[in-house]
């Protein structure tokens, strides 16, 4: 039994550090700072954006991810930001921040490009109350839970023009080892984890074609790739009307498909709802997944950002 639930530990967490072990989101290109940090300093204004996803509705302890972006522009080759984040899934659990700074440059007189580095720390835990064993006496059971503060940096690249943008982020650069085994689960094993935090790659773009005066569509790509996970693609559409009222759709080659819906009032305040629907084996035990974004441009003037029409 000691094994056992020592295996638990072992396999638990590092299944989830060789699959895509950060959080998901479907609005990727609505708090697309949280995915890429080279993205501070594209728009014009800072702007807060908070994001709160509930993962497979109707599952107990399934997923549950809150992230709080600010981010913006200091000067012409100046961009700062900031991130905070709670990722919750069953006894499993990931709180931290982190600070960024970008810097841009032109390319041309119609393309620029951002470099950036964010830097920060998170803590990892797993709650040994949640667990619920069958013997709670079993030594591995015994004492506090496990607990683990871990440094964490990414490195983003960004190129972006009028109209569009597309750029590569890596997350979890240091690829760092949180060593999740405590000195019961040590003696018991008699090893070591070879779990750790492995790096992601994530390839972020979107590109917005002005139909008329008021209608515009916007097709995105999420490209995303950790260890030895397979690659996963995210792909969106969005159609705008008047700048204010938009709608998608998208689809995760997981096979989720989700709906988006969203309006922006008096150019500073953004609400959006998405959305999924898996159509694999969770689609017949989950509700599907509701993320909601919140969002606040704190702009100077009426100018739009580099992504507006002309």
């Amino acid at each position: 039994m000691k094994k056992i639930i020592a295996l638990f530990f072992i396999v638990g967490f590092g299944s989830a550090v060789y699959a895509q072990q950060l959080p998901q989101l479907t609005q990727y290109t609505g708090n697309n700072y949280a995915i890429n940090p080279a993205i501070a300093g594209m728009y014009d204004y800072y702007q807060v954006n908070t994001t709160i996803r509930n993962q497979w509705a109707g599952l107990s302890e399934a997923p549950r991810t809150t992230i709080l972006s600010i981010y913006g522009k200091k000067n012409e080759h100046v961009g700062f930001g900031g991130t905070v984040y709670n990722d919750q899934a069953y006894a499993f659990g990931r709180l931290g921040g982190n600070i960024s700074y970008t810097y841009h440059v032109n390319l041309t007189a119609n393309i620029k490009a951002a470099f950036a580095l964010a830097g920060g720390f998170g803590q990892l835990k797993i709650s040994k109350s949640m667990l619920s064993p069958e013997n709670n006496q079993d030594p591995v059971m015994q004492g506090g839970d496990l607990v683990r503060l871990v440094p964490d940096a990414t490195f983003g690249l960004n190129a972006y023009g009028k109209n569009w943008y597309a750029g590569l982020s890596i997350p979890q650069l240091l690829s760092y080892s949180p060593d999740f085994l405590d000195d019961n689960v040590i003696d018991i094993m008699n090893e070591e984890s070879e779990g750790k935090l492995v790096r992601h790659y994530y390839i972020l773009g979107a590109y917005k074609h002005q139909i008329d005066p008021f209608w515009s569509v916007e097709p995105s790509l999420l490209l995303k790739t950790a260890g030895s996970s397979p690659t996963q693609f995210d792909l969106g559409v969005k159609g705008t009307y008047d700048d204010k009222l938009w709608f998608g759709t998208g689809y995760r080659t997981n096979g989720d498909i989700a709906c988006i819906l969203g309006y922006t009032f008096n150019e500073r305040y953004v609400l959006g709802y998405s959305y999924d629907i898996s159509t694999g084996e969770l689609g017949t035990v989950s509700d599907g997944s509701h993320e909601f974004m919140l969002g606040i441009r704190f702009m100077t003037n009426r100018e739009s950002d580099i992504m507006n029409k002309e």
